[in-house]
Order: structure tokens, then C-alpha cells, then sequence
């Protein structure tokens, strides 16, 4: 077992079935304790699609969500999750999504349009988890850097801006909107 240890393995025994110094291979949950395997599942597959929409000549990827499911060892609805969540129209996807027959999930990146998406942003509420995405999306895109990526999430969180909802998400809409078009300046 310190054999396993020492190479980056724990063991997390079923509780309540066997004493502390039985072993049973059968039984044990191994756990994979390195840098890159602690992320969640949800980071791998969101990393594993981009990747290949990254390799994509037309930046369109189809993929069945039953092999995504056999691959990461994960059951349907947990793509389903990702792809709700990392990628939404804010964030610069259009995911097209079939049930039956296989159930194939298309996922389309569109191109950025910062003045598009500062005007889309005029007097509508921005959730914390919308504005993050689109920031994301400038960082990925190269129009932000991490440090100019990292000063907008700074001043958008709910912490920071210490105002109830709704009023928090318009603010929140307005900053960032106020960010887009100073981006967009070409006068410095």
C-alpha cells in the first residue's frame, strides 16, 4: 500500500466492511491524487471539447453524447450539465442537441463580435456566471489579458458590488458593457 502511496494513489476502503487491516482489491475506491487529475470531472470534459473544437477546420464539432459519456466513465446528463453551463451563447456556442437515435450533440463556436455583444448587453441583467464566461471568451480570443481578464471578474463579482438582485445583475451589465466599449477605442 505505501508502494502505491508513493506513487500518487490513495486508498479509500468502503466504510463499514471491512476492519482497518483487511484488504480487499475488489472493494477499494482508488482515487488519482496528482496536479491535473484533481480537477472536476465537469473541467475535463468541458477541456476535452474544446480541444477538439480547437482542432476543427470549420470550428464545428459533432460528437455523440452516449461515446462522451463511455468515455469519461460518467452517465448522459453530466455532459448535459457541461454543455449547459460551459457552453452558452454569452460564452460564444451554439450547441445543437438531438435525444434518440444515438443522440448527437453539435457544438458550433461563433465568431466573437465585441460591439455585437456590448449592444446585446444594454439594459439587461448579466448573472456572475454569464459575465465570466464572456470574459473568459475576450481572454480566449486574445482581446483581454489575464491580468485585464482578471481586474473585470475583480470588479463584476456580487461581493464587490454589495447590491441586491436584480439591481446587481444590470449594474453588473452596465460595467461590463462600460468595459466592452472602452475595448473597443481605438483613440490609445
Amino acid at each position: 500500500m505505501a508502494s502505491q502511496q508513493a506513487e500518487g494513489w490513495l486508498h479509500f476502503p468502503t466504510p463499514g466492511i471491512y476492519s482497518e487491516g483487511e484488504r480487499s482489491n475488489h472493494v477499494k475506491r482508488l482515487v488519482k491524487v496528482k496536479g491535473e487529475s484533481m480537477r472536476t470531472l465537469a473541467d475535463r470534459i468541458e477541456e476535452y471539447l474544446k480541444k477538439r473544437l480547437a482542432e476543427s477546420p470549420r470550428g464545428i464539432l459533432e460528437v455523440q453524447r452516449q461515446e462522451l459519456a463511455l468515455l469519461f466513465a460518467c452517465v448522459p446528463s453530466q455532459i448535459n450539465y457541461v454543455l449547459g453551463t460551459r457552453f452558452t451563447l454569452t460564452q460564444g456556442y451554439l450547441v445543437e442537441s438531438r435525444r434518440g437515435g444515438g443522440g448527437y450533440v453539435r457544438i458550433v463556436r461563433l465568431p466573437l463580435d465585441v460591439q455585437h455583444l456590448a449592444a446585446l448587453l444594454a439594459e439587461k441583467p448579466l448573472s456572475q456566471q454569464a459575465a465570466e464566461g464572456i470574459i473568459a471568451r475576450l481572454e480566449e480570443e486574445g482581446i483581454v489579458g489575464r491580468r485585464e481578464a482578471m481586474l473585470m471578474q475583480a470588479v463584476l463579482d456580487r461581493e464587490v458590488l454589495g447590491v441586491e438582485l436584480p439591481t446587481r445583475d444590470f449594474l453588473r451589465a452596465r460595467l461590463l458593457r462600460a468595459m466592452l466599449l472602452t475595448i473597443l477605442r481605438e483613440d490609445f
